[in-house]
């Protein structure tokens, strides 16, 4: 982490009323929290500030209202399962900023927790409106940023607040963070990446930014295919770019001039049909048969990862090798996951990953506890493979 971020070790919060950006976008079914993995992992900053004696004001987005007051876009429901992951009570208000929010915060005592209705129930929170920026400020002398995964948006709750109160980052994002310096920043070589997916149109950034930085990437997923077709490989029905045959090549010439080497997939598992258990065969890549499609690597490819794998430090992890939602289509994504696991639980390894579809791959494989750091984030944790920066992140080192 960059040292001109302050964390909650620098931070006198007692009797103080503290502003946190928490990240409680999280699923529901039925009015009820149906993935809490987001809320857990707040609890560690929350009840250090309770502990310490601060006053928490908790703000959070719920998905998109556009700036419009949607009662099914409350953050209403989330109070009581925030109140039952931190053991203590958690007071709601009804709004986020005004008469109401000051009223509020006037009745909380040391060590009390308030949850304040949605952001984007007003447009200024994505505008990074000054105003709303500074209504939000009013109530509190402190701003904890702890929601990483919404640090890549320029919004009033995330940078602008980071304006005008002295600001620190919060557990959660401070563990990101580091991870992430650990990963790209100051790495352990050798370093490698696996990168997967459906479209190398989406992912042309990531990879090059990843060039420079990685000594070794693997390739897997749909996007693999593209790569194959771009060197005359015929790939059959596969998921594949064509207008993206250029790119693919010229990411493989940066590769060889940066002298990274690529990784590609020499077999396949392929069949008719995306479909649960329908029948499918293991295949050399160069001879896949014009009525199918690839939607696994093979055992080959596996068995190749896996043994770079063993001589890597370090490793980033972003997309699945596979379609591993659709049996048989799992087992390629299972068993490298397996394989990294077994290397970060040896000591051997540093291993990072992020990305929605390869939090969802690494949960189906049991392997997400076993990993270095498994990033929520999403988008953030997208950008900044890609180098960019993050201006909730970036506001904090004012």
């Amino acid at each position: 982490m960059s040292g001109r971020i302050h964390g909650l070790d620098e931070a006198a919060v007692k009797g103080r009323r503290v502003l946190l950006r928490a990240d409680l976008n999280v699923p529901l079914r039925y009015g009820r929290v149906a993935d809490a993995t987001r809320i857990v992992r707040l609890v560690p900053t929350i009840r250090e500030l309770a502990e310490k004696g601060a006053r928490v004001i908790v703000c959070s987005h719920f998905d998109r209202p556009k700036g419009k007051r949607r009662p099914e876009m409350s953050l209403a429901p989330l109070a009581p399962a925030l109140a039952d992951a931190l053991g203590r009570p958690v007071v709601f208000c009804t709004e986020c900023i005004g008469g109401e929010v000051e009223r509020a915060v006037a009745g909380l005592g040391e060590g009390d927790v308030l949850l304040l209705e949605n952001t984007r129930f007003h447009a200024g929170e994505e505008e990074n409106d000054p105003g709303f920026a500074a209504a939000l400020a009013k109530t509190a002398e402190l701003f904890v940023n702890d929601a990483f995964s919404v640090s890549h948006r320029a919004h009033a709750s995330t940078e602008g607040v980071a304006r005008l109160l002295p600001c620190f980052a919060g557990r959660l994002l401070e563990a990101e963070l580091k991870a992430l310096d650990a990963a790209l920043g100051h790495p352990v070589r050798p370093v490698g990446a696996i990168v997967g997916g459906a479209k190398v149109s989406t992912k042309l950034a990531l990879l090059g930014n990843l060039l420079g930085k990685v000594d070794l990437l693997m390739i897997g997923g749909a996007m693999a295919n593209t790569f194959l077709a771009a060197r005359g490989i015929a790939v059959g029905r596969s998921l594949e770019e064509a207008d993206q045959h250029g790119e693919a090549r010229a990411i493989l010439e940066k590769a060889k001039a940066a002298g990274c080497k690529v990784l590609l997939p020499v077999d396949a598992v392929v069949a008719a049909a995306l479909e649960p258990g329908t029948t499918s065969e293991v295949v050399a890549v160069e001879a896949v048969p014009a009525s199918l499609m690839i939607l696994d690597v093979g055992p080959a490819t596996v068995a190749a990862f896996e043994a770079e794998l063993k001589r890597l430090k370090t490793l980033v992890w972003n997309g699945p090798v596979g379609a591993f939602e659709t049996p048989p289509f799992a087992a390629g994504t299972v068993a490298i996951a397996e394989a990294v696991a077994a290397a970060t639980a040896a000591g051997a390894l540093c291993s990072v990953a992020g990305g929605g579809d390869t939090v969802a791959a690494l949960n189906f494989a049991h392997a997400t506890e076993r990993l270095t750091y498994v990033s929520a984030a999403g988008g953030a944790f997208l950008e900044w493979l890609e180098g960019k920066t993050l201006p909730g992140v970036a506001a904090l080192e004012r």
